[in-house]
């Protein structure tokens, strides 16, 4: 819904600038993730403007764009449905933490509609003929496959789910915000890149590790031990 994108756009921002977030975490406030688009709003869209739509189309594309250039990691929490928008949510953070029980699909084709917002990074992470099989059909994948397919980094027991997720953001948020910072901005630059572009870019993200004080004080804490 518009009033869910501008929230989220809004969090994201002030995650941005508050040097005391080191690490932004999405989750449903109910028992699933996100079921997907308000129905009527949708419809109601059909009496608004090709402009008009594109408009709001350009602006949850540009909660995928934020999350993607917000230098700190963002984690999905995946329990129950995540579906159509809401897939596309999960598929948009750095990394997806969901129950074994969750489900994930894009089930826009059954109501005669297109998953385009999400269909730039769906076929960065699973390739064509799984992008093509996931958005022609609208079939629904349980944790595993999507896990397998590379829409999840991790499954985990729905009766862990909580405290597993608490440590994975724990451990993000006690990590190296510079190196969490520059490994980020290393991932999503490589794409696109040819191989020789990549390792040149690699050597770059490496020396500017090198020189910030977080390493310094890692390696001599180390060195001490």
């Amino acid at each position: 819904p518009t009033a869910t994108v501008g929230e989220l756009l809004g969090a994201l921002d002030q995650a941005r600038l508050d040097a005391t977030v080191r690490v932004v975490a999405l989750r449903g406030a109910g028992k699933d993730f996100c079921a997907g688009a308000d129905l009527d709003e949708l419809l109601a869209s059909v009496e608004l403007s090709p402009e008009e739509n594109e408009r709001a189309a350009r602006r949850l594309g540009e909660v995928f764009a934020r999350i993607r250039e917000l230098e700190k990691p963002v984690v999905a929490l995946v329990q129950g449905r995540a579906l159509a928008g809401g897939a596309g949510l999960a598929t948009g953070c750095d990394l997806v933490l969901a129950a074994e029980s969750a489900q994930l699909g894009y089930p826009e084709i059954q109501r005669g509609f297109v998953p385009a917002m999400v269909m730039t990074l769906l076929r960065r992470q699973v390739g064509e003929k799984a992008a093509f099989d996931l958005v022609a059909t609208g079939r629904l994948l349980d944790a595993g496959e999507a896990r397998d397919l590379g829409l999840v980094s991790r499954v985990v027991p729905d009766a862990t789910f909580e405290a597993e997720g608490q440590a994975l953001l724990a451990q993000l948020a006690a990590s190296s915000a510079s190196a969490l910072a520059l490994i980020k901005r290393l991932l999503y630059q490589l794409d696109g890149q040819t191989f020789r572009d990549g390792i040149v870019l690699g050597a770059r993200i490496n020396a500017l590790a090198r020189m910030h004080p977080d390493f310094r004080t890692a390696i001599a804490a180390f060195l001490k031990k």
